[in-house]
């Protein structure tokens, strides 16, 4: 039970990471407020807000479900995670800690949308900011792939709940989305003094969390390669 606990907090906590780090923050701020725009009504604006949110909670959950599922399937494959994978735990958390870091910086090509495409999507109400946030989740920056594929997918290789996990991260990365979108709804338009603290306590969260990953990467490390502990 308690191991299962973990999992999900962990699971949860990344998303979160996720969506306030300073890429797909900028993103899913400007996605709302020019939804907010191009809506009249708060409660629309709501509605559209939620529906970018889900949109963004079900692309990181079906990506890892895929993902996860896939690699299980495979007898040989599941084998080979069942020996290894713990082993290369450590090594991944080391890099996905130097990414949070930012010690390795990498620049990934990301997903455009013409601004004709994306006023139709924004234009066509609910099921349009649903697949707007469908397609932003997949523009993976670095610290988000960092995270995602570096940290959530071995911990749901590693885990017995491994294929809820990739619901649980798309919850922590949908979470302060839809508070962005009840802030806009509710008419909070000047929201830079908020924002500002954000970006700082991500930036202290995002540090420590690196740190620890470094941390726990060495501890499993040594454990299951160099068998120092």
């Amino acid at each position: 039970m308690m191991e299962m606990l973990i999992a999900f907090g962990s699971a949860l906590w990344l998303g979160i990471l996720t969506s306030i780090s300073p890429c797909p923050l900028a993103t899913n701020i400007a996605a709302v407020s020019f939804l907010s725009k191009k809506i009249v009504h708060p409660a629309m604006v709501f509605i559209s807000g939620l529906a970018y949110t889900i949109g963004r909670m079900v692309a990181y959950a079906a990506l890892g479900w895929i993902i996860i599922s896939s690699l299980l399937s495979v007898p040989q494959v599941a084998q080979f995670l069942q020996k290894y994978m713990a082993r290369a735990l450590g090594p991944l958390l080391i890099i996905t800690g130097l990414f949070l870091l930012e010690v390795i910086v990498l620049k990934l090509p990301g997903i455009a949308l013409s601004q004709k495409h994306h006023n139709k999507l924004v234009e066509s109400g609910a099921p349009g900011a649903f697949l707007l946030g469908f397609i932003f989740a997949l523009a993976f920056c670095p610290v988000s792939a960092a995270l995602f594929f570096g940290s959530l997918i071995p911990l749901a290789l590693n885990s017995k709940v491994g294929t809820l996990l990739p619901f649980i991260y798309g919850v922590g990365t949908g979470l302060p989305v839809l508070i962005f979108a009840v802030a806009i709804a509710l008419g909070l338009t000047s929201m830079s003094h908020w924002l500002h603290g954000i970006t700082k306590f991500e930036y202290y969260t995002r540090k420590i969390t690196g740190m620890i990953f470094i941390i726990v990467g060495i501890y499993y490390t040594g454990i299951y390669i160099w068998r120092l502990f």
